[in-house]
């Protein structure tokens, strides 16, 4: 009998499975260089024409800020050298090579396709024709240009030399070839913040031409100049040195030259630029600028020289400490991480601006019994933190003064404005320092009417931290507020008819741009807004003065033609009264006595003639207009005229001359 109990299954023989290996993370890591490459529109490098006028835009500035920061009057050398494609092939040493394959490219033209062009084309000259014989005005035809391939790129050298501080040989590459590091990060006024500006052009330059960028530079005292050929690695945000040497100096020069190739476009950014650097040279009037586009085609060259007109330059913008009212957490954290002071109480007392050591020992109370005014402040808790930031946007405290900026002046502005767009009057405003989330800023306003090349109707001129702002300006305070809240016909301007340009120049420790591209500022800051319009209207009370004055001068001269142009008719019909009357009394038809007889007896001898009627007329037309006047001005009210504030800079040992500060000039008094 079988075994009815069944047995265990055995296991299948076969071969064991292997472990499975276990999933790669998907986890990838950037370096900023590689995020700003990535997203080079962040930086304002949108397209090949906009790369070159930021490029431009940001050589410029770096260069402005370092002759600035030694207080040495700027001069900017500035030029663009078009490059040909054989001559860039031939630096990258490639060789050219002729098309075998026509039909592969993009601009291959076929016949069937230039001979429907070549037809069109031929039908627009004759319409054009026909309209021509007819009398009618029409635009002449341009032939169309056969088909344009994509990989037809434009190179340019940008070169751009000044005469300011220079950099230490060491700290050329990582200026240079590591992004967001630079030397304006801190609280103050400055032109840039990210430390991108050049960074970008050669990483810009490396995506767009594969070439280095070269650095030249010397500081005052040196006597060799350190040159620098690098490019960037992207994927580690590290520089890549070619050349790093030290050479002779025999010219005693300082400052930094920057030579950089890139894709560019000059045709369609042209005139952006040129309006750059005229705009720059209306904000910074105490620079000399020199521009030059240098091509091949001897047409194409452009020379520009914007002249210094003062030597007189604002201030240099001072570092300053970060108001309460302005941090967040992770400020507070890291002013605590970086602070020499020891206790809660000189932390608040050092670190902070409007903070003395009363209102910090009233702030450590107030923080609760946890907190000691000798507590480390290096042992505060993340909830003590939290503590700290809640009193600091509840309590109450002082408004940042406007000490640490350095707006243009109202004496540069007016000037720039006189030298580059020559009006028939202009005002200037400078505000006082006023505050918005803590950062204190400053506006300054210009208003012109008339002048050469200025359009009719309103010409926006935008300013921030002294940097010409080109683009996006529908959507900027300045232009919303120039259009919108301004009656320009209370103020005696026609809107549309005269030539007006408005100037604003907004100047901070922290300007709030919208968007990416830093071009254009909010309309949603009611502090910045507010103060926006009332610069505009000061400046516009001032014009009215000028403009009703220029209307009474020529009421007055129109009041005074009139008159006499009835002089000469009055005299004749004057005179044949007289000299009828003289002849009536001289036969004794009708007797006069006194004084008329003896007007008469000088009309019969001759003594009173017409000419001496006219020149009497005349002078009574003038007395008369002059008591008009006077009257005019009696019954509408003579104010005086406005008395503008005159600011003594204070005497510091080294100086030799003391500058007497006025919006319409400035008196040097030399010691």
């Amino acid at each position: 009998m079988e075994n009815s109990s069944e047995s265990p299954a055995e296991p299948k023989k076969g071969k064991a499975k292997a472990p499975r290996k276990q999933k790669e993370s998907s986890l990838k890591q950037k370096s900023p260089a590689e995020f700003f490459a990535e997203n080079k529109n962040i930086a304002g490098f949108d397209n090949p024409g906009k790369c070159l006028y930021t490029t431009v835009r940001e050589l410029v500035e770096n260069s402005l800020d370092s002759a600035e920061s030694i207080s040495e009057l700027p001069v900017v050398e500035v030029t663009i050298e078009e490059i040909g494609k054989s001559k860039f092939n031939s630096m990258i040493g490639l060789v050219d090579r002729e098309r075998v394959d026509a039909a592969l490219y993009d601009d291959y033209e076929s016949a069937k396709a230039r001979e429907k062009r070549l037809a069109k084309e031929a039908r627009a000259q004759e319409i054009y024709a026909k309209n021509a014989s007819l009398g009618k005005k029409v635009k002449e035809h341009q032939p169309s240009k056969g088909m344009k391939g994509r990989g037809e790129a434009s190179f340019y050298r940008v070169t751009c030399k000044d005469n300011g501080r220079g950099m230490q040989h060491d700290d050329i590459p990582d200026m240079f070839g590591r992004v967001l590091s630079g030397t304006k990060y801190g609280l103050r006024q400055t032109r840039g913040k990210f430390g991108l500006g050049a960074k970008m052009a050669l990483i810009w330059s490396k995506m767009s031409t594969g070439l280095p960028i070269d650095i030249s530079s010397s500081m005052k005292g040196q006597n060799y100049t350190s040159f620098c050929r690098l490019d960037i690695d992207i994927h580690r945000n590290i520089p890549h040195i070619h050349v790093h040497e030290k050479r002779d100096d025999k010219e005693r020069w300082h400052g930094a030259e920057i030579q950089v190739v890139i894709e560019g476009n000059w045709t369609t950014y042209r005139s952006k630029i040129l309006h750059y650097m005229r705009q720059m040279a209306v904000i910074t009037p105490y620079a000399q600028f020199l521009f030059k586009f240098v091509s091949d085609v001897p047409d194409k060259n452009v020379t520009i020289r914007f002249a210094r007109r003062t030597d007189v330059m604002p201030p240099v913008p001072l570092e300053t400490k970060h108001h309460p009212s302005s941090v967040d957490l992770l400020l507070i954290k890291r002013l605590i991480t970086e602070t020499s002071k020891q206790n809660l109480l000189q932390f608040l007392q050092h670190e902070f601006v409007n903070i003395g050591k009363p209102y910090a020992e009233r702030l450590i109370g107030e923080m609760g019994p946890d907190f000691d005014p000798k507590m480390a402040v290096k042992s505060l808790t993340s909830q003590q933190i939290v503590r700290i930031h809640q009193l600091f946007r509840q309590a109450k405290f002082d408004d940042p003064s406007g000490d640490c900026l350095s707006p243009a002046g109202e004496y540069n502005l007016r000037l720039g404005i006189i030298k580059e767009l020559h009006p028939d009057m202009v005002a200037t405003y400078s505000g006082s320092a006023q505050v918005f989330e803590g950062h204190p800023f400053i506006v300054e306003a210009g208003v012109s009417v008339g002048g050469k090349d200025v359009k009719q109707g309103l010409n926006i001129f935008r300013f921030a931290n002294r940097i010409p702002l080109l683009f996006e300006q529908g959507a900027d305070v300045v232009t919303r507020t120039a259009l919108k809240r301004i009656n320009w016909n209370s103020y005696k301007i026609n809107q549309t008819q005269d030539k007006i340009g408005v100037f604003v120049s907004i100047v901070s420790t922290k300007i709030p741009f919208k968007g990416t591209g830093k071009e254009y500022i909010g309309d949603d800051i009611t502090e910045i807004a507010s103060a926006v319009k009332s610069a505009i209207q000061q400046c516009c009370i001032q014009l009215k003065a000028k403009i009703v004055k220029k209307m009474q001068a020529r009421e007055q001269q129109e009041r005074k033609r009139n008159l006499s142009r009835y002089i000469p008719d009055a005299t004749n019909a004057i005179y044949d009264v007289l000299k009828e009357t003289a002849q009536l009394h001289k036969t004794k038809k009708k007797r006069f006595e006194d004084e008329d007889a003896e007007l008469l007896g000088k009309v019969s001898a001759r003594l009173i003639t017409k000419e001496t009627l006219i020149e009497k007329l005349s002078q009574h037309v003038e007395q008369v207009d002059y008591e008009m006047a006077l009257e005019y001005a009696t019954q509408s009210g003579v104010s005086e005229e406005p008395r503008e504030s005159t600011f003594l800079q204070s005497l510091e040992a080294e100086d030799y001359s003391i500058d007497l500060h006025n919006p319409s000039f400035v008196f040097r008094l030399f010691c």
